[in-house]
């Protein structure tokens, strides 16, 4: 982190189901100021934030089949593209955890669903940064490890490890597993209960190349205080 700012690692994130306009109001005003790597909000706020981070570097992401992706292939497109047409740039979707847990064919369905997902964006948006999310906390090791080959051959950028609505968040030692399955074919995202330093700076050692928070300021704040 010395080499990269912290800032850049976090997705400065709001995903309550009880936000207020005022809140994604201070979330934009927050990642521009500090110089977050992106934000991440529900999809009915997506051309507000983006309306104003309009001028700044942050990227406007979404969530896409949230929270637990049993979506039709053809809802997850059609949420992704309204998502892209509202101005976001970068989406997380959940894997369809049940066909993933379940024996042949199902996880061969989740791929082609993730597949023709990651194809739909493509087309439209090139430039789009997409991330599937496994929700590790529900998950046994050979099913990570499956589902981040799955995320890896269907073309996504990055592998997410949860929600933060899941039994359980983000754990140094899935980040370490899912990077070392990736073997940089794709980054690493960890999320769920990052809220102080310490835990962002260890998940950024395990990894992780990206942070999912809502304690993007906090962090950003006792990082400042440990160095002086």
């Amino acid at each position: 982190m010395t080499i990269r700012p912290l800032a850049t690692y976090i997705d400065h994130t709001l995903l309550k189901p009880d936000a207020a306009r005022a809140a994604y109001e201070q979330l934009a005003a927050e990642a521009a100021e500090h110089g977050f790597a992106a934000v991440c909000v529900p999809p009915v706020w997506v051309s507000y934030v983006a309306e104003r981070l309009a001028g700044t570097a942050v990227r406007v992401g979404t969530v896409i089949g949230f929270p637990f992706g049993y979506v039709h292939p053809e809802t997850r497109r059609a949420e992704s593209l309204r998502a892209l047409d509202d101005g976001a740039v970068e989406l997380d979707t959940v894997i369809d955890i049940s066909w993933l847990k379940s024996e042949e064919p199902w996880p061969a369905r989740a791929l082609a669903d993730l597949e023709s997902w990651v194809l739909a964006v493509r087309q439209e948006r090139p430039d789009a940064t997409l991330k599937v999310i496994l929700e590790t906390a529900m998950l046994t090791e050979p099913e990570k490890i499956h589902g981040a080959e799955i995320a890896v051959a269907a073309g996504a950028d990055y592998i997410k490890t949860s929600t933060g609505f899941g039994p359980g968040g983000a754990t140094i030692e899935d980040v370490a597993l899912l990077a070392n399955v990736s073997a940089g074919r794709a980054r690493i995202k960890a999320s769920g209960g990052i809220r102080d330093f310490p835990t962002a700076s260890a998940m950024i050692s395990a990894g992780a190349d990206r942070i999912g928070t809502s304690n993007g300021v906090a962090i950003l704040a006792e990082s400042k205080r440990s160095v002086e």
